[in-house]
């Protein structure tokens, strides 16, 4: 199981095993939040629940977390999803708004998400000269945005910790 690991503030900072979690909690470097309903780990002597959400007792200074410009964080900042036409295909390409040769650069904001036909069809041109729609702004993530993205499953208790509720 997933266990959603928050600063002393309340910030998100990573996701981890069961394991580890209820280490730091044992070892009174976290509080317990939530826990898992129906789920126990045993030892010899005694069952103890396992942990869905921790509080570090410390606050630990994270050095801004930057997400590295890359094509399969700008995949996954757009959802595998051609920013176009919507489409999902395991081919996407990634598409420059402005053109490079328009002088367009590759930045978080001018990168999307395309698929082969779109990409295409667009060329070396800017949406609106080709008669294309971009469907979102790109932008650059934040470090929560791609935790988010990463989890294999969000569970309902940690929506208000990821903003989500």
């Amino acid at each position: 199981m997933q266990v959603l690991i928050l600063n002393q503030n309340y910030e998100a900072v990573s996701v981890t095993d069961e394991t580890k979690a209820f280490l730091l909690v044992w070892l009174n470097k976290a509080e317990m939040l939530e826990s898992y309903d129906h789920l126990v780990l045993k030892t010899v002597s005694r069952s103890y629940p396992v942990p869905s959400i921790i509080k570090l007792k410390r606050y630990v200074a994270i050095p801004y977390r930057t997400i590295l410009l890359s094509r399969k964080n700008v995949l996954r900042r757009d959802n595998h999803r051609c920013q176009y036409c919507q489409t999902v295909a395991p081919d996407l390409t990634v598409d420059h708004v402005i053109p490079r040769a328009a002088g367009g650069q590759d930045s978080w904001e001018n990168l999307v998400a395309a698929c082969r036909k779109c990409n295409h069809k667009k060329g070396n041109r800017t949406p609106e000269q080709a008669g294309m729609k971009l469907l979102n702004k790109p932008f650059k993530p934040n470090y929560v945005l791609f935790l988010r993205q990463n989890m294999v499953k969000i569970h309902e208790k940690w929506k208000p910790y990821l903003f989500l509720s």
